[in-house]
C-alpha cells in the first residue's frame, strides 16, 4: 500500500468531541480507542490531570451515533482498581456478544504498569463488570497502552513495553506482539517495532491504530528523548515481511500546529462509505490536550 493509498488522520478540520477537563499543560483527554458495533461508535478514553494533580484519574466509555456527539454510558476510577494512575484503554465487542473493557493501569509508588480486562453482558456495565489480570508484566518490563483487535476469532494485541532495568530511564519504549483464543490468557510472541537510532522515534515506539492487515501497516506513537515523555508525534510502520514492523520514511510524521506538536493515540473506525474516522489526542495551544476527530476520506 502506497503513502498516497494511505488514510491518515491530520488533515481537513478537526473536531473536538471532547475537550481538556482545563486549560493548561497537564490536562489532557485521549488515549482512546473506538470500536464500530453497526453504526454505533464506541469511545473509550482517559481522563488525565497534573502530575501534582492526580494524573490519570479515570477512564470513560461513551456512545455516539454520529461519531461526534458522545454520550457517557460508565466510567472506572483509579481508586477502583488500586492504580495511581490509568492510561490507554481498550473497549470491545467480544466474539460471543458481550463486551471488554481493558485498562492500563499504574502500580503505586513504582514506574510499573499492568493490564487488567472488565467484562459485561452490556458496554453500560463494564465499570462493575467480572475483573481478570490479563498482563501483569514484571519486575524488569512494564506494560500498557494495548491495541487489541479480533480476526476470524483470533485475538491479536501489540502491547507498548516498557524496561525498568535502568532507574531514572524507564520511559524507553517499544511494542510487542501477542495473541490469544478469549483475550484474556494471552502469549508474548516478539517485539515487533523498535525506536530507531537518531531519529524522531529514537526514544520510544508504541504502535497506536492498525490502518491495513493484509499487509499490516500501522499508525505508532513515537518519541526523540526523554524530554519528549508525553509528547508524542505520531507516523507510519509497515511488515518487512519477517514480522517485524519497520517506520516508512516516505510517510508524513503527524504533528499539532500548537506547543510541542503532541498528536497521539491514534485510533480509528471504518465506515462502510470506505472512508475512516479517526480520534486522535492532540495539543491545544495552552498545552491541553483534546480528543479530536478527522475524518478521512479518498
Amino acid at each position: 500500500m502506497a503513502v498516497d493509498a494511505l488514510l491518515l488522520p491530520g488533515t481537513g478540520d478537526a473536531q473536538v468531541v471532547v475537550p481538556a477537563p482545563k486549560a493548561g499543560a497537564g490536562n489532557w483527554v485521549g488515549g482512546a480507542s473506538a470500536f464500530l458495533d453497526g453504526s454505533t461508535v464506541y469511545l473509550a478514553y482517559r481522563v488525565r490531570r497534573p502530575l501534582d494533580q492526580g494524573r490519570g484519574v479515570g477512564v470513560v466509555v461513551a456512545r455516539s451515533e454520529d461519531g461526534l456527539q458522545f454520550d457517557t454510558i460508565c466510567q472506572v476510577h483509579r481508586s477502583d482498581v488500586g492504580a495511581e494512575s490509568l492510561e490507554r484503554p481498550v473497549v470491545i465487542r467480544r466474539p460471543d456478544g458481550g463486551w471488554r473493557l481493558y485498562v492500563s493501569c499504574a502500580t503505586p509508588g513504582s514506574k510499573h504498569w499492568w493490564i487488567e480486562a472488565f467484562d459485561a453482558d452490556r458496554p453500560e456495565d463494564l465499570a462493575h463488570g467480572t475483573r481478570t489480570m490479563v498482563m501483569p508484566g514484571d519486575d524488569v518490563t512494564a506494560v500498557k497502552d494495548p491495541v487489541i483487535v479480533i480476526r476470524d476469532g483470533a485475538w491479536q494485541m501489540w502491547v507498548c513495553e516498557h524496561p525498568l532495568d535502568v532507574p531514572g530511564h524507564e520511559d524507553r519504549m517499544s511494542t510487542a506482539w501477542a495473541t490469544s483464543n478469549d483475550g484474556l490468557v494471552w502469549t508474548r510472541h516478539a517485539t515487533v517495532l523498535e525506536p530507531s537510532p537518531g531519529s524522531w522515534d529514537a526514544r520510544g515506539t508504541r504502535i497506536s491504530a492498525v490502518l491495513s492487515h493484509d499487509p499490516l501497516v500501522v499508525l505508532y506513537d513515537g518519541r526523540a528523548t526523554a524530554d519528549d515523555d508525553r509528547h508524542e508525534v505520531s507516523g507510519v510502520a509497515r511488515s518487512d515481511g519477517s514480522g517485524r514492523l519497520v517506520p516508512d520514511p516516505l510517510a508524513p510524521v503527524l504533528r499539532s500546529p500548537h506547543g510541542r506538536g503532541a498528536f497521539r493515540y491514534a485510533t480509528s473506525v471504518a465506515i462502510p462509505d470506505g472512508s475512516v474516522r479517526f480520534y486522535v489526542e492532540r495539543e491545544r495551544p495552552d498545552g491541553a490536550h483534546d480528543l479530536v476527530t478527522y475524518l478521512a476520506q479518498r
